[in-house]
């Protein structure tokens, strides 16, 4: 299945302040610089997003350094691991976009537990690799087995920005062909 960005819509995952002192820093940074990447191209493509944030008096807000290019979130607060239980997050999801793509913390739990509600309610979920963390490195290989498994699409950043524009001649791929060099 290939990505589509008008049938898309992005989940950021639970990306907050205290819980990303406990992921290797190196591998956070990278995520940060994925997800901050994919959220432009949203942007520029008019694909919808949501923000979570798992209980955000205990664990703190979404990352600072993130605030400044997620300036059309959605936000949700909600203490279940899995979004979809939230009624909230279930009333942003756009239905006429069923392509969803998750990014985020911790991909055995949150990420893990979203994904397989939302392919048990029909939407074709892509977990995006390269912008998913785990506090473990065997947790997120785990977790990403089983949502393999599941039938979820598992994808990195490069593609799924290169599907959504489809073409070099498309107006965005200038702007965001310098970005996805900067992000390895």
């Amino acid at each position: 299945m290939i990505a589509n960005a008008e049938k898309s819509q992005l989940v950021i995952i639970d990306m907050q302040e205290k819980l990303s002192a406990a992921m290797p820093q190196e591998v956070l940074n990278k995520v940060v610089k994925r997800v901050e990447l994919l959220v432009t191209a949203s942007h520029g493509l008019d694909i919808p997003y949501i923000c979570t944030e798992q209980y955000p008096k205990g664990l703190g807000k979404t990352l600072s350094q993130m605030q400044s290019f997620l300036t059309q979130a959605k936000y949700v607060e909600k203490t279940a691991f899995d979004c979809t239980a939230d009624p909230i997050f279930s009333r942003y999801l756009v239905r006429t976009r069923p392509q969803i793509f998750l990014m985020g913390m911790e991909t055995h739990i949150c990420v893990l537990q979203t994904a397989l509600s939302l392919i048990g309610k029909g939407k074709e979920v892509f977990v995006i690799e390269d912008a998913i963390i785990s506090r473990n490195i065997l947790n997120k290989q785990n977790a990403l087995g089983r949502l393999r498994q599941a039938g979820c699409i598992v994808t990195n950043t490069e593609s799924v920005i290169f599907e959504w524009i489809k073409s070099a001649d498309h107006d965005l791929f200038k702007t965001l062909a310098p970005l996805i060099k900067d992000i390895d």
